[in-house]
């Protein structure tokens, strides 16, 4: 559960905070959080980062997920982002019934961007690396300037925003040499890694779909070739290393609905990392410069130097 999550997160302060204190004087008690308390400052924080506040995950709900959503496309279609996909909000075993005709991905979402999102059961059992990313992430989408810029976009920018916020959170509460710091702020890099893997496989699936299309290969032949690049595509992100604390390394279903569905968050943060980089790795003045470039995003820009040049 999330409180006993972040108990443990809240025993490891303490015992950071009992191993610095002089010599003289008292160790301070144990602090006891609970989720709720942990998330209110969380997303105070997110305001420190230029931020500004939502109404999401200001109480708890006992609603088991935010939604459970059947997204399905063919056996031989790539859509270029989730929003291309077919969608049916439907439980795992109807989804499942889709597979005869439809390459599927079953959904059990944590949390939706609504503006007044709750915790969910499904976001209190979570581990506690996952709250402190889902949170800012879907914050982050609520933001005025966010719901101006295309999916994709809000995507990448809420992901790496939510990765920054989270480790720069968890090394103010918890310290440098806690697990959770430590984890969360590898995360920002090995998403990079995910990111360049399931875009290079998306553009050779791409091409593959386009060269049936044009009759240069048989359904057969397309099939055969399809399973033989996914084979290669979860080869290539099972070898990212060491494991991710806060995302799955490989797409949850490794067909064609699984990879429009990553690419969607994967297609623009290597540019969003890079702009990262340029700024200083500075995380407000990321936001900001985000915020500012999401309400009339520069589509043209295929690089971080260009984004620059448009802000």
């Amino acid at each position: 559960m999330l409180g006993r999550c972040f108990l443990i997160l809240m025993a490891a302060v303490a015992t950071g905070c009992a191993a610095k204190a002089r010599p003289a004087a008292a160790p301070a008690p144990p602090r006891a959080y609970s989720g709720l308390e942990t998330i209110g400052e969380l997303k105070t924080f997110e305001e420190s980062l230029g931020g500004h506040p939502t109404e999401n995950f200001l109480r708890v709900s006992d609603r088991p997920a935010a939604d459970e959503r059947c997204y399905f496309t063919g056996k031989l279609q790539l859509p270029e982002f989730y929003s291309g996909l077919r969608m049916a909000r439907e439980d795992e075993e109807h989804c499942t019934g889709r597979t005869a005709d439809n390459d599927v991905f079953f959904y059990r979402i944590q949390a939706v961007a609504s503006g007044d999102e709750t915790i969910t059961a499904a976001l209190a059992d979570a581990p506690a690396e996952r709250v402190l990313m889902v949170v800012p992430h879907e914050d982050f989408h609520n933001q005025a300037e966010a719901r101006k810029a295309p999916t994709e976009v809000a995507e990448s920018a809420a992901t790496l925003v939510g990765f920054l916020t989270a480790s720069a959170f968890a090394k103010a509460t918890l310290g440098e040499t806690s697990p959770t710091y430590q984890g969360l702020d590898r995360d920002i890099g090995l998403f990079l890694k995910k990111s360049l893997v399931v875009n290079v496989y998306y553009d050779k699936l791409s091409a593959l779909y386009a060269d049936f299309r044009s009759g240069l290969l048989t359904p057969e032949q397309t099939l055969h070739a399809k399973a033989a690049l996914f084979a290669e595509l979860e080869q290539s992100c099972s070898e990212i290393s060491p494991d991710p604390v806060s995302f799955n390394k490989c797409p949850a279903a490794l067909n064609n609905a699984g990879l429009a569905f990553d690419r969607t968050y994967t297609r623009n943060y290597p540019m969003m990392y890079s702009l990262y980089e340029l700024l200083g790795a500075d995380t407000a003045t990321l936001v900001s410069t985000l915020k500012r470039l999401m309400t009339s995003w520069p589509a043209e820009a295929t690089d971080a130097r260009q984004l620059i040049e448009a802000r």
